[in-house]
């Protein structure tokens, strides 16, 4: 670890990758004619939902911590409990099901198909440097933290 420590080198926000493809998926519902998931609205806004609450806890457990949620800042300690006693990326998780609502409510196939998109450019993007960088400076502590949860479920 240098002595100047600047976090994971994440170099954009991610929930702009999720809010990004549900958009682009729209977009294409707009032009395409796809078939249609036929489901209430109201399922997939409280899934949304579910995914902000998951979002705003791991959030507001990181602050409690005097830690920032940003990739792009240092970090003085591993949070390892509550959600993240049972996911090492909360945040990411509940990003990703506020997309799946997101798809569901608006009734998008072609958002539901870009969701494992966007959840494989945060794992190669954002997840792998963050846990190289939490590698490099925690050491045996984020190992031994990597061995006890999951990355997502």
């Amino acid at each position: 670890m240098s002595s100047r420590d600047r976090g994971a080198a994440v170099s954009f926000p991610p929930p702009l990758v999720y809010l990004g493809l549900v958009l682009a998926g729209l977009a294409v519902e707009r032009f395409a004619a796809l078939p249609q998931l036929g489901l209430p609205w109201p399922i997939g806004a409280s899934v949304t939902l579910a995914g902000l609450v998951l979002i705003a806890a791991a959030i507001g457990l990181f602050r409690r911590r005097g830690e920032n949620p940003e990739p792009w800042t240092p970090t003085n300690a591993i949070v390892d409990t509550g959600i993240y006693g049972w996911t090492r990326n909360p945040m990411y998780l509940g990003m990703a099901i506020a997309h799946l609502g997101l798809a569901l409510a608006f009734d998008s196939v072609a958002a539901l198909a870009l969701l494992p998109v966007a959840m494989a450019i945060i794992q190669t993007q954002v997840i792998a440097r963050e846990e190289r960088y939490l590698r490099e400076k925690f050491g045996s502590a984020y190992t031994d933290y990597c061995t006890r949860v999951r990355r997502w479920l």
